[in-house]
């Protein structure tokens, strides 16, 4: 996992971003947990949008789809302090204390509210960035025991994110295709969010929608962009990326092909897309 812009000392991150900084798909390997020092954070998935404050905290778990924005508040950089956290610290961590899980995994990220203990924690991790040698390792450990020891005084419910280990169910595929087609994801990725292989991904893809997955994805994606540029008057430019493209020069002949017309000129009335 790769973190552009950041100070590392261990598993502890330090983002500064001076400019917007815009993630197009965000899937962490591992939960992370964030806490913003300065400027904006947007957080948002196929149908909402959170938005984090300085002196906000939230936990981020592995594999939760969804894109990010790092903002800049009136002239001040965005800052965020950051600790990742493997799966077998987790899972000694946890299997260690009493488990209390019997209201299920707790859904998509969680916000925590602001807490002296969180307040103290955090502002003993910045002065090991005036630092140049590295932490020593022993050092990481204590402090991602503290890290997470503090977390569950502070709210229940971190154990159902962090405590929990399965991989992803087998999920409706239709209901999750539609609410994710924009994220710019490999089909081996997707199948696994859903619970599938890739083989049974695209089985049971065409099973649903009587189509492969690369045509339906660029219908959709498509389809999306259309309605951003000429319904929501947003620019080409702006869009490509929110529909899930890789590149201008790729979305502009895709959307050529299948429209008629290129995305930066007037919409021709009464044009029918190709293969409506």
């Amino acid at each position: 996992m790769e973190y552009p812009g950041a100070a590392v000392k261990g598993r502890i991150f330090v983002s500064c971003q001076k400019e917007r900084h815009y993630s197009r798909e965000l899937m962490l390997e591992q939960h992370a947990l964030v806490y913003v020092l300065a400027g904006l954070l947007e957080l948002s998935y196929a149908d909402q949008v959170h938005r984090f404050t300085p002196g906000m905290t939230l936990l981020i778990p592995r594999n939760e789809l969804g894109r990010m924005a790092k903002l800049p508040v009136n002239g001040e950089p965005f800052r965020s302090l950051s600790i990742v956290f493997p799966e077998a610290i987790l899972k000694t961590f946890y299997r260690s204390g009493e488990e209390n899980l019997s209201e299920g995994k707790w859904p998509g990220h969680l916000a925590l509210e602001r807490h002296p203990l969180l307040n103290s924690f955090f502002s003993s991790l910045l002065p090991y960035f005036e630092m140049q040698e590295e932490l020593p390792s022993d050092l990481v450990e204590i402090k991602t025991a503290e890290c997470l020891t503090v977390l569950n005084a502070c709210n229940k419910d971190v154990q159902r994110l962090l405590g929990v280990f399965d991989e992803p169910g087998k999920l409706d595929l239709a209901d999750f295709m539609e609410q994710h087609f924009m994220y710019n994801l490999p089909l081996k990725k997707f199948g696994y969010l859903t619970g599938r292989s890739l083989t049974t991904f695209k089985k049971d893809f065409q099973k649903v929608f009587k189509t492969s997955p690369g045509r339906w994805l660029t219908k959709k994606r498509l389809e999306l962009a259309h309605y951003q540029i000429f319904g929501q008057k947003r620019k080409p430019s702006d869009v490509y990326l929110d529909a899930g493209f890789e590149d201008f020069s790729h979305f502009s002949f895709a959307f050529k092909k299948h429209f008629g017309y290129n995305p930066t000129s007037a919409a021709p009335a009464n044009r029918t897309p190709e293969g409506e």
